[in-house]
């Protein structure tokens, strides 16, 4: 009986012993399988990336520069996406208006510094002091002369991007066979009116037939931009609006000296006229230098055949200025905007700050100093030669009809150009259709 209780007590323990194996063998099955199943499909992977629209304004150049940079961020994001979708700058505003009245509004949208008084005035975007807290967007990261564009009774209203200014670009086979570049292939432009007349003239005797000294369109708004920088150049210059804000005030003796220079410098046919587009006339070596904002530069350093120099808009008066625009990161105002998208749209948006020197590659100088400051921009060439812009930028002043406002002064320097007014006639007549809008 003993010896039969002993092998059956070691039977029993055999096959306890092979239940913990067989057990055992089991659970690395089951825990090898959950294993290879997280690997595969995390919770993150699975889910939908939330998918913003995202409305922008750009053309040429600045459309491939912008495309590049949210391809970038979407490879980069798995649970962001951003669907980019570009329109025409001349109706842009108008649909942009038109769609976050009809509850309709894309998830964010690039506003104009000149277009923010009406949006924010609206109430058609969203202040976003609160949602940068929450994403780590730093404030104190960007040129003060920017960032005070967005802000608005003490909010931020949207993130800068960039600023854009006038600079002056040149071809340097066309100066330096005239013997107008210095040591190191800068322009020697002489002082004040008179030094940069010479300074035309001079390359004007040296080029062959049928070369523009200097190219601006005879029409839209690159006359108006290159008056309001020099106008702002002139101690006590730059007035464009009384005290209240309820009456232009323009047609004055700083306004009137900027626009006869203007003036002066297409009559004179240092700027030939009829030239339509300006752009191209510089791009295809018919001009020799060419003042237009810093976006150009981006497709003009593409053409090897082109010798580009560029340098800041002259100081003609008594100190640095330049007309200059930036381009913003709004959020439209959509009640059913979920917090999840709000989030998403400031990452993105502080993503696309820190990477500007991805944007400055068109052109355009980063909102942010550190970026202005790496050695990153500072490789690129040309760009280095006008960030300081930034620091001297004459924006519109703040008013709700500035953009339209703008195209009745367009109007009344065109007629001046092909002279059917004068200088002093295109100020008066432009102040006076002015303020008829204002008193509506």
């Amino acid at each position: 009986m003993r010896d039969t209780g002993r092998f059956s007590g070691h039977k029993r323990n055999k096959l306890i012993t092979l239940s913990i194996l067989l057990l055992a063998m089991l659970l690395v099955l089951v825990m090898g399988g959950c294993g290879t199943d997280g690997a595969e499909e995390s919770p993150q992977s699975a889910a939908e990336p939330v998918t913003l629209e995202y409305w922008t304004p750009f053309s040429g150049g600045d459309n491939i520069f912008m495309t590049e940079l949210v391809q970038q961020f979407n490879r980069e994001h798995g649970d962001i996406r951003i669907d980019q979708i570009n329109s025409r700058l001349d109706d842009y505003y108008s649909r942009l208006r038109t769609a976050i009245l009809s509850g309709n509004a894309p998830d964010l949208a690039i506003i104009h510094a000149t277009n923010l008084p009406q949006f924010v005035q609206n109430g058609y975007i969203e202040p976003l002091d609160g949602l940068a807290a929450d994403t780590g967007l730093d404030w104190g990261q960007f040129n003060t002369r920017i960032a005070e564009s967005t802000v608005y009774g003490g909010a931020h209203y949207a993130v800068p991007l960039d600023t854009h200014t006038l600079v002056l670009y040149y071809n340097k086979k066309f100066l330096k066979e005239a013997g107008l570049l210095d040591a190191g292939d800068k322009p020697l432009i002489g002082k004040g009116e008179q030094g940069f007349t010479e300074f035309l003239q001079q390359l004007k005797a040296e080029l062959p037939p049928g070369v523009a000294p200097l190219a601006l369109p005879s029409t839209r708004i690159d006359s108006v931009w290159l008056w309001w920088s020099l106008y702002n150049q002139m101690q006590g210059g730059g007035v464009f609006y009384n005290p209240e804000g309820t009456q232009a005030v323009f047609n004055n003796k700083e306004s009137l000296q900027a626009l006869e220079f203007v003036n002066s410098l297409y009559q004179q046919e240092l700027i030939p006229p009829d030239i339509n587009d300006a752009f191209k006339l510089f791009y295809d070596g018919e001009a020799a230098m060419l003042i237009t904002g810093v976006w150009g530069t981006g497709a003009f350093e593409q053409d090897e055949n082109l010798e580009l120099g560029v340098v800041p808009v002259p100081v003609i008066y008594d100190h640095p200025a330049v007309w200059g625009d930036s381009h913003t990161l709004a959020i439209p105002a959509k009640s059913e905007m979920s917090a999840e998208k709000r989030n998403a749209a400031m990452i993105f948006a502080r993503w696309a700050v820190e990477h500007g020197v991805m944007w400055a590659e068109a052109g355009h100088v980063p909102s942010s100093r550190r970026v202005v400051e790496s050695e990153a921009y500072a490789a690129l060439k040309f760009r280095s030669d006008y960030a300081n812009t930034a620091n001297s930028v004459a924006y519109w002043p703040r008013n709700v009809k500035q953009w339209s406002i703008n195209e009745e002064i367009i109007r009344q320097f065109e007629k001046m150009i092909y002279k059917e007014q004068s200088p002093e006639q295109a100020l008066q007549n432009a102040v006076d259709s002015i303020n008829l809008q204002l008193k509506k």
